[in-house]
């Protein structure tokens, strides 16, 4: 049986979050049953260092409630947010490919088009419901491990022919999105402790 810690040395680095936070089954199951909603936030940093902000992908944020979410969150914890939806096929320079596992329901590819990798991680049986074994998380810390370190998987699935761009090392940012029967948090967890990164530190 594999180490479930793997201390990564010269790579760039690696980030491992969820798709967003505030979900009812995740009360009283990842979150404790005495916390109160408006303090969810303030938990999950000390779990994991970034959290995917869905709610910019349907509409424009109020100001007020980015600076609320940096109040209560540690000064290094990371907010991905999700282009809007009404930006489509934008096409820039050095801009990563969404590697997206979707248990087969969308094509998977796994092309290095920047100098960093952003992974989502949906379901290993079943989009948004499935959590993933402790063989499948093996198998993804081997893949971020060797992105991590400027390389590619010697099976990657790619759908270009063009060779990747090669780095001595290359930051990742994997999140979850299984989060229907609360699996998110928790492989978010489990894969971070198999990569050794650790979650944020709390607020100076």
């Amino acid at each position: 049986m594999r180490a479930l810690t793997r201390r990564l040395q010269h790579g760039g680095r690696i980030r491992i979050g969820s798709s967003g936070w505030r979900y009812p089954p995740w009360r009283g199951v990842f979150y404790p049953p005495d916390l109160v909603q408006r303090r969810e936030l303030e938990y999950a940093p000390g779990r994991f260092t970034r959290i995917e902000l869905n709610g910019s992908f349907y509409s424009l944020q109020r100001p007020e409630s980015w600076q609320a979410w940096i109040a209560q969150t540690p000064r290094r914890f990371v907010f991905a947010p999700k282009g809007p939806r009404y930006i489509i096929h934008l096409r820039r320079n050095n801009v990563a490919l969404v590697i997206a596992d979707t248990a087969g329901k969308w094509p998977y590819v796994e092309d290095v088009t920047a100098d960093c990798m952003y992974l989502r991680l949906h379901g290993d049986k079943a989009p948004y419901a499935s959590g993933y074994s402790p063989e499948a998380l093996d198998r993804w810390a081997d893949r971020i491990g060797v992105w991590s370190r400027g390389g590619e998987p010697a099976d990657a699935q790619r759908a270009s022919l063009q060779p990747e761009r090669k780095r001595k090392t290359r930051d990742v940012c994997c999140y979850f999105d299984n989060d229907i029967k609360v699996h998110a948090p928790f492989d978010a967890q489990a894969l971070a402790e198999r990569l050794g990164a650790p979650p944020a530190p709390p607020r100076e």
